[in-house]
């Protein structure tokens, strides 16, 4: 059964580091799983994060716009080609680690047939892996028009300041319902100690189920520096609506 966690926020608060920080997490724990990253953030940040510069995505596919490694196979039904085509944009990081990237979805109404057979090869797509990390544009309303999946664990990453965390609770409020039993919590990112009774009130105040506070953390990712956020993550993973222990 896959497992599915969701990154959510403002744009700027970390999301994409804890992406990576959560991969490096699973990858300790559970040596042979396979995990599929997809980077569902407009910038394609976490892509970029991996020295990727791609413009093969998901809405390529359904705008036609893609140009494939290969020639199209011929005789295939239409589900056939966008599952194909799936492949073709699939990038390996490591062994059992890939990534791919969305880019623009469309609406939830559009009734063109191509949107529903690309939700379906999606959901495909993710029971091939043991887990799937999302890292989303804003919050779990905007995944939801990529594809249907329940996501297991939710995480908003959020800044410190109290604007912040009144966009965070627009964001839980618009991304409760997508979230499997509610499950949703927020980290608090680049927190100073002084401030932590302040956030608490705050949060208390605005409903927000704080899971974590970050005192400090990496504008951009490095394996070798980014203990604080291992530490808080190794720390907060058995609390998780997730796998603790592997089913090998």
């Amino acid at each position: 059964m896959t497992s599915t966690i969701a990154l959510i926020g403002k744009s700027g608060s970390g999301k994409t580091t804890f992406v990576r920080a959560f991969l490096s997490l699973l990858r300790k724990k559970f040596l042979n799983s396979s995990i599929l990253l997809v980077d569902n953030d407009l910038s394609l940040e976490l892509t970029d994060s991996f020295g990727i510069k791609t413009r093969n995505t998901i809405y390529g596919i359904k705008s036609g716009k893609h140009e494939y490694k290969t020639g199209i196979p011929e005789g295939m039904s239409k589900q056939e080609f966008i599952e194909w085509a799936l492949e073709d944009i699939i990038i390996n990081l490591d062994e059992n680690i890939d990534l791919i990237a969305s880019w623009f979805v469309t609406p939830k109404d559009c009734i063109c047939p191509s949107t529903r057979l690309m939700r379906d090869s999606l959901v495909k797509l993710i029971e091939r892996y043991d887990f799937v990390i999302f890292d989303c544009e804003y919050d779990l309303k905007y995944l939801n028009l990529l594809v249907d999946y329940p996501i297991d664990e939710t995480i908003i990453v959020s800044l410190c300041s109290k604007s912040a965390l009144s966009l965070a609770a627009k964001i839980a409020e618009s991304s409760r319902k997508y979230a499997v039993n509610g499950q949703l919590g927020v980290i608090v990112n680049k927190v100073c100690k002084e401030k932590l009774k302040e956030i608490n009130d705050i949060a208390k105040s605005l409903e927000l189920d704080i899971i974590a506070c970050v005192e400090k953390y990496l504008d951009k990712f490095q394996e070798t520096d980014n203990n604080k956020i291992a530490e808080v993550l190794e720390a907060l993973y058995s609390r998780m609506n997730l796998p603790q222990v592997s089913e090998d």
